[in-house]
C-alpha cells in the first residue's frame, strides 16, 4: 500500500477536503458551562480565484485578487437533516499564502467561528502536514489544528482563549462521506490490491 502524503499547502489542502464529512466533536469547557459532544456534516466546496466570492473578500480587504490561490466554503448542518445546508452556518475563506513559502499564509474569512465578524489567521504547515491556524478576534484567541491521518479520516483540535485563559477546547475526528461512485472505485483498487498479492 502506498505511503500517505499529507497536503503541505492550503490550496491542496482545500483540494483533499472537498467534500462532505461526517463530524463527531467533543468540547470541553473550562468554565461553569457543562461539557458537550455532538455529531454534525461538514460540507466543504472549493472555487477558484476567480470566483465572485473569492474576489468580493479581496475587495473588501483591499487585496489584490491575484495574490489568492484559492478560495472554499465551509458549511455545517444537522448529520440527520437532508435539507441543503443554509448560508447562516456557512463560511467563506480566501487562502493568500506568503510570498516567501506557500506552506505559509494567511486565510481572509467572511465571518468568524469564535465572533460573527470577518477575521484574518495565519497558517503554517509542519513538516509532519499538521496545520495550525491561529486567529485573533476582538475579545479573544483562537487556535485550531488540523490533520489527515489518510484520505479519508482527519482530526481537528481547537483551543479559544479569552482575556483571563484559555475558554475551552475541542475536539473532532472527521470521516468522509463518500459518494456511491467513490465506493465504488475503492472497491475496485481493493480488488486490483487483493488479485495482485
Amino acid at each position: 500500500m502506498a505511503r500517505f502524503i499529507p497536503p503541505m499547502t492550503m490550496k491542496a489542502f482545500f483540494r483533499k477536503s472537498e467534500g462532505m464529512w461526517f463530524t463527531q466533536r467533543s468540547v470541553h469547557h473550562f468554565d461553569c458551562t457543562a461539557d458537550e459532544s455532538g455529531e454534525s456534516n461538514l460540507i466543504i466546496s472549493v472555487f477558484e480565484p476567480n470566483d465572485d466570492r473569492v474576489i468580493k473578500i479581496c475587495e473588501q480587504q483591499g487585496l489584490p485578487p491575484e495574490r489568492s490561490s484559492s478560495g472554499a466554503q465551509f458549511g455545517w448542518k444537522s448529520n440527520l437533516n437532508d435539507a441543503p445546508p443554509s448560508d447562516k452556518y456557512a463560511a467563506v475563506l480566501v487562502d493568500v499564502p506568503d510570498e516567501t513559502s506557500d506552506r505559509t499564509g494567511r486565510l481572509f474569512r467572511d465571518h468568524g467561528y469564535v465572533e460573527d465578524i470577518p477575521v484574518i489567521s495565519r497558517y503554517a504547515f509542519a513538516d509532519d502536514g499538521v496545520l495550525t491556524i491561529s486567529t485573533d478576534y476582538e475579545n479573544s484567541q483562537g487556535q485550531e489544528r488540523c490533520w489527515f491521518v489518510h484520505d479519508n479520516f482527519r482530526v481537528r483540535v481547537s483551543t479559544v482563549r479569552m482575556m483571563d485563559g484559555v475558554n475551552l477546547m475541542t475536539y473532532c475526528s472527521e470521516f468522509r462521506c463518500v459518494s456511491d461512485e467513490m465506493l465504488d472505485q475503492m472497491i475496485q483498487q481493493n480488488q486490483a490490491l487483493a488479485t495482485a498479492s
